[in-house]
């Protein structure tokens, strides 16, 4: 059986709750129920003390009786404003007065000897006692033996009824369960209403992962407002999403420009070879053709070699390429001299203005050149004929900065924020960029990632400028 996440907590809540309730009520009764009984039996002993007082003041200094019918009177007044019951006996434990108003049934009657004995040694003990047959069933009683100069005349009782504090025992209790009940029951409800909002950005977030699981990707969780652990991990999942989101729409560009890169020389080769055997082109045309289908053979390589560069690159370990050093000014001057056919091609000058000196940098040399390599190569690509390409190495701080600048149409704006991207080319013609494959930015810019180095690009007015860093060994 499936219990939902509120559904458990609230239980937890609802048993918290009712086991705190229950250790407090059991404690509050026991120690309402001792200090009722403590309270009673302190008020019993002081009220014994304080009537036996007046009543051996009575009989040994006034002369009053013990048996005088006025005592009697004066004992049912004072135990009505007590509410404790009294009675006197003489010296031999006959009852001769009482606080009851059905007195008759108890004068003559006899304490026992073994109460009187009690009262006379432990003066206002209290102790469970009937006084022999006087009351029907036991009662707290204590008792005290009024005494002269030098003999006891009598005793004197006080009793009560132990139902009598036990009501009041009860009572009290009965109003801690009725406001316990109602206590656990605002409890329960707001418990309930609380973990089921609770769980409510919990069951977004299942439903969002799976819309997400079901190809969804946009599926994202509303954290709005919320400013906690769930809203974390709403944060969290909507990062994932927006991730793997970016991924999925990065491969199906991938997938759909490699497509198109394998497509157009795959469909000029295929089309000029069957045009070459089915005789539609002459075989004084042929060898131009062949060149052509030559020309876009070696492309459709480069697109495989830069592919296979990539897959390395994406494979390589961040930390291992740090641990090297080498010469960033002759790693430029080797660049340099490796692309002149190129140069002269284009009738390009060169400025190259390099340190003198050795600047040892970080970094894993071959990765480096071919970055230098290739911002080299895509500045001739732009530069417009006889046009200039400025080439820079200065050391700041820590930092190493390569710069490499050219003359030629500027990138648009709109342009700047994906000439990284893979097969992304600012000539959507193909025109200009016939021998690129649209990787080579990529590539730059992930062997800088690799090295944990930063690569920046401006383009104004006709000029383009590519910089990046390395730190210095």
């Amino acid at each position: 059986m499936k219990h939902s996440l509120y559904i458990r907590n609230f239980i937890a809540t609802a048993l918290i709750v009712l086991i705190s309730f229950s250790i407090l009520g059991g404690l509050s009764t026991i120690w309402n129920y001792r200090r009722a009984f403590v309270e009673r039996r302190a008020a019993m002993t002081s009220a014994l003390q304080e009537t036996a007082r007046y009543v051996s003041a009575q009989h040994f200094f006034d002369g009053m009786e013990l048996s005088d019918l006025d005592l009697s009177m004066w004992l049912a007044v004072l135990a009505r404003m007590s509410g404790f019951d009294l009675l006197v006996a003489d010296a031999t434990g006959v009852v001769v007065a009482c606080s009851n108003r059905d007195f008759e049934n108890f004068l003559g009657k006899s304490v026992p000897e073994a109460d009187l004995k009690h009262a006379a040694n432990d003066n206002g003990t209290a102790m469970l006692s009937s006084i022999g047959s006087i009351y029907p069933h036991n009662r707290l009683v204590a008792g005290t033996p009024l005494t002269g100069e030098k003999f006891i005349s009598g005793f004197l009782f006080i009793s009560i009824d132990p139902a009598s504090y036990r009501e009041t025992w009860k009572q009290f209790t009965s109003a801690f369960i009725l406001i316990a009940l109602n206590v656990m029951a605002v409890a329960f409800v707001i418990s309930y209403f609380m973990t089921k909002k609770q769980a409510e950005p919990l069951n977004e977030i299942a439903g969002a992962v799976s819309r997400f699981a079901h190809g969804d990707l946009s599926a994202r969780v509303d954290d709005a407002g919320r400013q906690d652990e769930i809203s974390h991990l709403s944060q969290a999942f909507n990062t994932m999403a927006d991730s793997l989101e970016s991924s999925e729409k990065l491969r199906r560009d991938f997938i759909a420009n490699l497509s198109h890169e394998l497509r157009t020389p795959m469909t000029v080769i295929a089309g000029f070879a069957e045009g070459i055997l089915d005789g539609t082109i002459s075989p004084e045309d042929a060898p131009r053709f062949l060149n052509t289908i030559s020309s876009e053979t070696r492309r459709l390589s480069r697109l495989v070699e830069s592919m296979l560069d990539m897959s390395k690159l994406q494979s390589a370990n961040d930390s291992a390429v740090l641990r090297n050093s080498f010469d960033l000014p002759e790693v430029v001057r080797l660049s340099i001299l490796s692309l002149e056919g190129k140069i002269d091609e284009k009738s390009l000058g060169i400025v190259a203005e390099l340190p003198e000196e050795s600047v040892m940098t970080l970094g894993d040399r071959d990765s480096i050149t071919q970055v230098v390599y290739n911002l080299i190569d895509n500045a001739i690509k732009f530069s417009f004929p006889n046009g200039t390409i400025r080439i820079e190495v200065w050391k700041q701080g820590d930092r190493a900065y390569v710069a490499v600048e050219n003359s030629g149409e500027t990138i648009p704006a709109s342009e700047m924020p994906l000439i990284f991207d893979r097969f992304h080319k600012t000539d959507k013609s193909r025109s200009i960029d016939r021998e690129g494959v649209g990787l080579g930015l990529y590539i730059v810019k992930t062997i800088l990632d690799n090295h944990n180095e930063d690569i920046f690009v401006t383009s104004s007015d006709g000029v383009t400028k590519f910089v990046f860093t390395l730190s210095m060994a």
